[in-house]
């Protein structure tokens, strides 16, 4: 009968702790709110723990980062040294590791090891480990000398408490997570230096950031609840109940320029549902963009400003890169004949010549070197097809670091300078001759005369023997034939002023192809006549006219007459622009050297058979006529072309004027 007493005493007991431990558990388990600090957290579950299992000492031990530290001691552990603390956190993670969620207890010495238990007094210990949801060890709950060993009920409720306290601690980091980014998001936010402000659908500010409440001169916390169209924000006037950022407020997102006094904002709205009634929010970002739009505006001007000093000089500009392909092109390069897809993206210096490409190609490695060479003339092949003579310029363009990235190239069109310089150095050449011809000439007929004269008296004379009057007579015909050549230098020389009446070039033409109609005939040169029936009257020398049609004839002739084949000369006459043009096409031998037909004494015939005049006295007489005189081979490759243009009687100078010209 009295053990069975003493039996129900116990149990009674054991009743009356179970009972006062389940609401120390659940008064435990309310103060763990995960939303207190760590500190907190941590000392009030030392202390809760200790109480409820009469442990003398409780110590939290929690992982941070890749060490451990002693987030909360209960008892007179508080006078530990720093180093002792740092020992029993690692010594007691080291113990609870591999433990799962399994309660560990023994002497302090075994787990602790003899001079740590010794140095903290501890006697036994029990080790709950603290588990986080992804198994990992997130801190150590240890309770120090309890007063008694534990029940099995006890040791229930301490495996709970240690599960909740897990939880409650994986909170608090996440907590303190979140707590952290919301401060550096609030950081972050108020560091931008644009203006952001955040308002509701009735547009009453929820939020701005720091550097849009100093402009207000504010602090955030006065801004929050106003009214948008109530702040004037960057000059705009106050309308209550308004925002005048919103343009339209259905739109997800907009975005427009606002002037506000001498200053110009970028002003985007995006427009979010967020809340806990999921309302409808506007954020605002008011950048300042006044010195990029001015910094636009004068890139903008000077773009504009360059572009039309490109575009309006008289000379083609090119930009190529290393490679020497063109990546730019002035409009004056598409004026010229040129397009888009004959230029961009080919290289310049396949528009050269073959010739002379190599020397462009030279140009433009010692550009790419460094040096700006000008005035390099060359031809090029034209828009039209056509080639043409140019006076190029490159110059090296470099980046910000002083690596040259391209080169400029400047291109003049100089054919007719070229052409018409050509002409003058001629005939200043041909003026500067004629002068010495003529002085020449001059002191040659006065010797020629006497011996022309003399010989005649001897030739006269009974009593020169006859074996010298054939002597004589190679004498006097040698002289004549000086004479008629001094007459054609004198004729080259110009030394008698033209005659100038009104004259149908058709009617000069056809007296002189009677001239030389017979020998012609003979030798079987076919001659093609195609004059225009309408030709308008010209002023000027028919005799001189005839001479040079005469000389460009002949010269045809000759060229006709080396060849094995048949003869042909075409002569074809034809005005326009104001000018007559007589052509004289054969298909002889062609022109050897083009360049100097029309020099004096230049002439590609045996000696003897030939002064090198001819050309030069057409080519005088047609620029005393006010015309001009050239020759080509033709483009088939059979003779050459001679081509007379000579200006109708209304364009022609005064005879007084054309006279004092020459």
């Amino acid at each position: 009968m009295r053990a069975l007493k003493r039996t129900r005493e116990v149990s009674t007991r054991l009743d009356g702790s179970f009972e006062s431990l389940l609401a120390q558990f659940s008064a435990a388990t309310l103060e763990l709110n995960p939303s207190l600090d760590k500190p907190e957290f941590a000392r009030r579950l030392t202390a809760r723990a200790a109480e409820m299992l009469g442990a003398r000492s409780a110590v939290l031990v929690v992982a941070r980062e890749s060490d451990w530290e002693i987030a909360a001691l209960s008892g007179p552990a508080h006078r530990w040294d720093a180093m002792t603390q740092h020992r029993l956190a690692g010594t007691l993670a080291e113990q609870a590791a591999g433990l799962g969620s399994d309660l560990r207890t023994g002497l302090a010495e075994r787990l602790l090891g003899a001079g740590l238990a010794e140095s903290l007094g501890w006697k036994g210990l029990v080790l709950a480990p603290l588990y986080g949801s992804e198994a990992e060890l997130l801190g150590v709950l240890c309770l120090v000398d309890l007063t008694r060993d534990l029940y099995p009920a006890e040791r229930q409720l301490l495996e709970a408490l240690a599960s909740h306290t897990s939880v409650a601690l994986e909170n608090v980091r996440l907590f303190s997570r979140i707590e952290q980014s919301r401060k550096q998001w609030v950081q972050d936010f108020d560091a931008i230096s644009d203006y952001i402000i955040v308002h509701d659908a009735v547009n009453r500010v929820l939020r701005l950031n720091r550097a849009l409440a100093d402009l207000l001169e504010l602090r955030p916390t006065e801004v929050i609840g106003r009214d948008m169209g109530a702040l004037e924000l960057l000059s705009s006037p106050a309308q209550p109940g308004y925002c005048p950022f919103c343009r339209n407020s259905q739109a997800v997102h907009e975005e427009f320029i606002h002037e506000s006094a001498d200053r110009t904002f970028l002003v985007s709205a995006s427009r979010i549902h967020g809340g806990p009634k999921d309302e409808l929010r506007t954020i605002h970002v008011l950048k300042d963009i006044t010195d990029r739009r001015t910094a636009e505006r004068r890139y903008r001007r000077e773009r504009d400003f360059n572009k039309n000093i490109l575009n309006n000089t008289q000379s083609m500009i090119l930009v190529l890169d290393t490679a020497g392909l063109v990546s730019y092109a002035n409009r004056r390069c598409f004026e010229a004949g040129y397009s888009e897809q004959d230029l961009l993206g080919h290289s310049l210096v396949q528009m050269v010549a073959p010739a002379r490409r190599p020397l462009l190609a030279e140009a433009l490695e010692r550009t790419l070197q460094g040096a700006a060479l000008d005035n390099l003339e060359i031809p090029l092949s034209r828009g039209n097809g056509t080639t043409g003579q140019f006076s190029v310029s490159l110059s090296p363009m470099r980046d910000e670091q002083g690596d040259i990235n391209s080169v400029v190239v400047v291109m003049t069109d100089i054919t007719d300078a070229a052409d018409l310089q050509a002409k003058l150095m001629h005939t200043e050449k041909m003026a500067a001759l004629g002068q010495l011809v003529s002085g020449v000439a001059h002191e040659v007929n006065n010797p020629l005369a006497a011996i022309v004269g003399f010989t005649d008296l001897l030739l006269e004379n009974t009593d020169v023997p006859e074996n010298a009057k054939e002597d004589l007579r190679v004498i006097l015909q040698e002289a004549q034939r000086t004479r008629v050549i001094v007459q054609n230098l004198l004729s080259f020389a110009r030394q008698m002023p033209a005659q100038r009446e009104p004259l149908q070039v058709n009617s000069i033409l056809q007296q002189t192809l009677r001239l030389r109609a017979y020998d012609l005939s003979n030798h079987g040169v076919e001659l093609i006549e195609n004059y225009d029936a309408e030709l308008p009257m010209i002023v000027g020398d028919p005799h001189q006219l005839q001479q040079a049609f005469l000389n460009i004839l002949n010269n045809a002739y000759d060229a006709v007459h080396e060849t094995r084949r048949q003869g042909k000369i075409g002569i074809r006459s034809s005005h326009r622009d104001g000018l007559i043009e007589i052509i004289f096409r054969d298909n002889g031998t062609g022109i050897s050297h083009p360049d100097r037909i029309f020099d004096p004494f230049f002439t590609t015939k045996e000696v003897g058979k030939g002064t090198g005049l001819g050309l030069s006295i057409c080519y005088g007489i047609v620029r005393a006529h006010g015309g001009e005189i050239s020759a080509r081979n033709n483009s088939d490759g059979i003779g050459s072309t001679f081509v007379v243009r000579l200006p109708i009687a209304n364009s022609t100078a005064p005879p007084d004027e054309e006279s004092g010209a020459q």
